[in-house]
C-alpha cells in the first residue's frame, strides 16, 4: 500500500486509534520531547502524536509536528502497507529463494513474482506536491576560510511564519545540553560523483542559522564516502534533505542496505508503487514528488569542518561535540498543507528501537541466505541497536556458533556489534530472560568466549579510541565434543509430554 502523503498515513493511524491529537501550543524547546518520551515508554509504544500548534521561541510554527509514528509494532507495519512486518519479510523471503524454473506452472508462477516487481523501479515526473510553495535562497558567493564560530541560540524573529528559512519549520531542541536544535528524521539524499548511483540516509541535522546547518554523516556511512570523493576534487557536492511523504521513505533510509543498493528501489517494492522523483529546484539531485518539506542545498570542501553536538542521542548518552561538514541551504520547497516528521533518540526504548526491529526482519533472509544454519537473530532494547545481538543457531559442528559471531562482524552495519550471544535454535532470542539463563548455565567464560577488534560506532562513547573497539563474542549454545568440555553435557530438564499435556487439558476445562 502506498500512502500519498505523510498526512495520509497520519490519517490511516488515527482511523486505527493509533493516533492523539495535542490542539493546546506545546514548545518545541524540550517539552515536545518529555511528552513523546513519556509516551514512548509505555507498554507497545503508546500511541503516535500530532501536535497541531508546536511553537519555535513562542510563536506558532505554520507545520504541525508528528512524532512517535513507528514507535510500535503495529505502526510499524501500517508505515510498510502491511498486516505484519513478518508477512512482508516472509514475501522478500521468498523473493529471494526463486529459482530458475523447471517447467512450465513454475515459469508462470516466476513470471507473476517478476510482475510483481515492475513497480519497483522508480521513476522521474516533472513537478510534484513538493513543490507546490517555493523560497530559494543566494548561496554565499565564496567558501567561508575563516574559523567557525560556536553555534549561536536561535533567538525570535519578527513574523517568523513570513520568513522563509529553517525557523519556519518546528525543530525540537530535544534535551537540555542539546548544542542547538536538530531536524532528526531527515532524509539525506547525496550522489556518488563516480557511478552516478543514489544515496538516501538519515543523518541528524543541527540548525546554525536560518540557512546553515551542520551534517553529520559519519566515517563508515555511504554519503560519508561521497563527500570524500567531493573533497578530493574540490567540488561542491549537492544534497538534498527531505521530510514526510509516504513513512516508507525514512524506513528505507534507515535500511542497512548494500552500497550502491537503490533505497528508492526498495521503497517501491515495499509500496507496491513505483517512487515518483522530481529534480530539487537549485541542484540535480532526485527527491520523492510527494514529500511534504525539501531542504535544497550543498557543501563545500572548501570550507573547514564546523563544530557539531552536543546531542543526546540513541545511546542513551550525549554524543560530545566533533567537527563536521557545513550544509548551505539554497532552496526550501513544500506541500501547503505539510506535516513536519520527528523523533527522538535517547534512554530505551524509544521509537527507533521498532524501526530497527522492522529492518532485522526484513533483512534476516539476506543473513540466513548467507547462514543457512540462522534460525533468528533480536537486537535487545537496551542494546541500543547494534550493541548486543541475540543469535539462534541449528548447531551440527564443533566452532560453528564462533563461525556465526565472525560471519556476522563482516556484514555491513553489524559490524558495529559490541556483543555477540549465539544460543541453540529452540531459545526464543526475543526472550531476553531465557537467552541470559542459557548464556549463563551453556558458559564457561574462559572456555566459550572471544576477543576480537574492528570499527566501532562513532557514537559509543566508551571505546578508548573514536571509531575502533574491541568485541566480544559468547558461544551459550549446548557444547559438543571437541568443544574443550570434557564432561558429559545434561539434558534440560523438561516435563514429561504425555503428563504435561494431561495436565493442560484439565487446567482448560477448570
Amino acid at each position: 500500500m502506498a500512502f500519498n502523503s505523510f498526512r495520509d498515513f497520519l490519517k490511516t493511524l488515527e482511523a486505527a486509534g493509533e493516533l492523539r491529537r495535542v490542539s493546546a501550543p506545546v514548545p518545541t524547546e524540550l517539552e515536545i520531547t518529555e511528552i513523546a518520551d513519556h509516551e514512548m515508554k509505555k507498554p507497545g509504544g503508546g500511541q503516535a502524536l500530532l501536535f497541531e500548534k508546536p511553537t519555535v521561541n513562542g510563536q506558532v510554527s505554520p507545520f504541525p509536528l508528528a512524532i512517535n509514528t513507528y514507535g510500535s509494532n503495529r505502526r510499524m507495519a501500517q508505515s510498510l502497507g502491511a498486516e505484519s512486518v513478518d508477512a512482508v519479510a516472509a514475501e522478500l523471503g521468498a523473493l529471494m529463494k526463486a529459482k530458475p524454473p523447471s517447467g512450465f506452472r513454475e515459469a508462470i508462477k516466476l513470471l507473476g513474482t517478476a510482475l510483481e516487481l515492475r513497480h519497483a523501479r522508480p521513476k522521474s515526473v516533472k513537478s510534484g506536491p513538493c513543490k507546490d510553495v517555493i523560497h530559494k535562497f543566494d548561496p554565499p558567493a565564496a567558501p567561508f576560510s575563516g574559523v567557525w564560530p560556536p553555534a549561536p541560540e536561535l533567538k525570535p524573529e519578527t513574523a517568523a511564519r513570513e520568513i522563509p528559512s529553517l525557523l519556519n519549520l518546528p525543530i525540537q531542541k530535544c534535551w537540555p545540553m542539546d548544542g542547538g536544535r536538530f531536524v532528526t528524521l531527515p532524509c539525506v539524499a547525496t550522489r556518488d560523483p563516480d557511478t552516478g548511483d543514489r544515496n538516501l540516509g538519515m543523518y541528524r541535522i543541527q540548525v546554525y542559522d536560518p540557512h546553515t546547518t551542520g551534517m553529520h554523516w559519519q566515517l563508515q556511512k555511504v554519503a560519508a564516502r561521497h563527500g570524500r570523493r567531493y573533497y578530493e576534487t574540490g567540488q561542491r557536492m549537492p544534497v538534498a534533505i527531505f521530510l514526510g511523504g509516504d513513512p516508507v521513505f525514512a524506513f528505507c533510509a534507515t535500511a542497512p542496505l548494500p552500497d550502491g543498493l537503490d533505497e528508492f528501489l526498495l521503497a517501491g517494492w515495499l509500496r507496491k508503487k513505483s517512487v515518483e522523483l522530481v529534480r530539487c529546484e537549485t541542484n540535480d539531485i532526485e527527491v520523492p514528488a510527494d514529500a511534504d518539506i525539501v531542504i535544497e542545498g550543498f557543501v563545500d570542501p572548501r570550507e573547514p569542518l564546523r563544530m557539531e553536538g552536543p546531542f543526546g542521542d540513541h545511546t542513551g548518552y550525549y554524543s560530545l561535540p566533533d567537527l563536521y561538514p557545513v550544509f548551505h541551504v539554497t532552496a526550501i520547497t513544500h506541500r501547503r498543507d505539510a506535516i513536519y516528521p520527528a523523533t527522538i533518540v535517547g534512554v530505551p526504548p524509544m521509537e527507533d528501537f521498532y524501526l530497527g526491529c522492522a529492518s532485522l526482519k526484513l533483512f534476516l533472509p539476506v543473513f540466513k541466505m548467507n547462514f543457512p544454519e540462522i534460525v533468528d537473530i533480536a537486537l535487545p532494547a537496551e542494546g541500543v541497536f547494534h550493541n548486543l545481538v541475540f543469535v539462534s543457531i541449528k548447531k551440527t559442528y564443533p566452532m560453528q556458533a564462533f563461525k556465526i559471531m565472525h560471519g556476522l562482524w563482516g556484514m555491513g552495519q553489524m559490524m558495529f556489534a559490541k556483543y555477540i550471544v549465539v544460543v541453540d535454535a529452540e531459545v526464543d532470542v526475543h526472550n531476553t530472560s531465557e537467552v541470559l539463563f542459557r548464556l549463563c548455565a551453556n558458559t564457561d567464560p574462559q572456555r566459550d568466549s572471544i576477543f576480537t577488534k574492528g570499527p566501532a560506532d562513532v557514537l559509543d562513547h566508551a571505546t578508548t579510541d573514536l571509531a575502533v573497539g574491541a568485541k566480544l563474542g559468547l558461544d551459550a549454545t549446548h557444547k559438543l565434543p571437541g568443544e574443550g568440555c570434557k564432561r558429559g553435557w545434561p539434558p534440560l530438564v523438561k516435563m514429561d509430554p504425555a503428563v504435561k499435556a494431561k495436565i493442560e487439558a484439565l487446567l482448560n476445562h477448570a
